[in-house]
């Protein structure tokens, strides 16, 4: 395993230019446990987040919590990196990496309410995420869907913003470099269920109990003992990437095709 370094990322869509809900967790090769990074001002914004990432260096692995391409349907067809470059340029005057100007933009392939339709015509799954449903670990929700807390779009477009700004190798839409750093979706919640938990990780003992698993050593005693979930999504995303970055067959899911891994792209800890 190349990598020395292993960065979670939970990520934000919301409007504004301050977001709790944005986390950073990162960790060494080894045992030892994911550390929380520290955002300026005590509140991460998108631009702090990716001057951060570029100002990392060496052999990082980061993943972060969102999608990074929409299912290969009618208009999104073309390369991912064709789809970031429109994003960014529709929302170029957006603060903080906003992308809701493309939702009006494409209006009429998001759905945002009932009248839209029926939201089963608009919520479409990209391979990886039919998968993840399939394989009974929980249910996606489209990239297309707006509405509910759940809703994982707009975190989609601000991320397409930061890729696009970022210019790293983005697995699996680039081949993996022989060094360097590299990004990859994740989706927090499948490292905390490979840890045998299902549900947000709230508290510093279930923390533990699944650091454990992924070969990790508990959090500091000085760690509070609960924390917002957001928190929780990063830490184990850290250490979790750590743990499985070395076995092969999760850069290799059985339903990534060539075509697949430049359009819809693949969310990593999905086989």
């Amino acid at each position: 395993m190349r990598f020395t370094r292993f960065v979670g990322i939970d990520w934000s869509g919301a409007k504004g230019c301050r977001h709790k809900s944005i986390q950073i967790a990162c960790c060494a090769a080894g045992d030892a446990p994911p550390e929380l990074v520290l955002p300026p001002g005590g509140v991460w914004s998108r631009m702090a987040a990716l001057e951060w990432l570029g100002r990392l260096s060496g052999d990082v692995l980061v993943g972060m919590d969102a999608g990074f391409g929409f299912a290969a349907v009618p208009p999104f067809t073309q390369p991912a990196r064709e789809l970031w470059a429109e994003v960014e340029a529709v929302c170029a005057a957006e603060d903080d990496l906003g992308g809701h100007g493309f939702i009006q933009h494409r209006r009429e392939a998001f759905w945002l309410g009932a009248a839209d339709g029926p939201r089963h015509h608009r919520a479409h799954l990209r391979v990886t995420e039919q998968v993840y449903k399939d394989s009974g670990l929980g249910v996606p929700t489209s990239n297309f869907v707006l509405l509910g807390a759940s809703q994982v779009g707009k975190a989609t477009l601000t991320a397409m913003r930061l890729l696009h700004r970022l210019e790293w190798p983005v697995w699996p839409f680039d081949p993996l470099p022989g060094r360097g750093p590299v990004i990859l979706e994740i989706y927090a919640q499948a490292f905390a269920r490979l840890a045998g938990f299902r549900g947000k990780l709230r508290d510093l003992q279930t923390l533990d109990t699944a650091l454990a698993r992924h070969g990790s050593l508990p959090m500091p005693a000085v760690f509070p003992a609960t924390f917002p979930d957001h928190v929780g999504d990063a830490i184990v995303t850290a250490a979790g990437l750590r743990a499985i970055a070395l076995q092969p067959h999760w850069w290799q899911p059985a339903a990534l095709t060539p075509a697949i891994a430049e359009t819809e792209g693949w969310t990593f800890g999905v086989v």
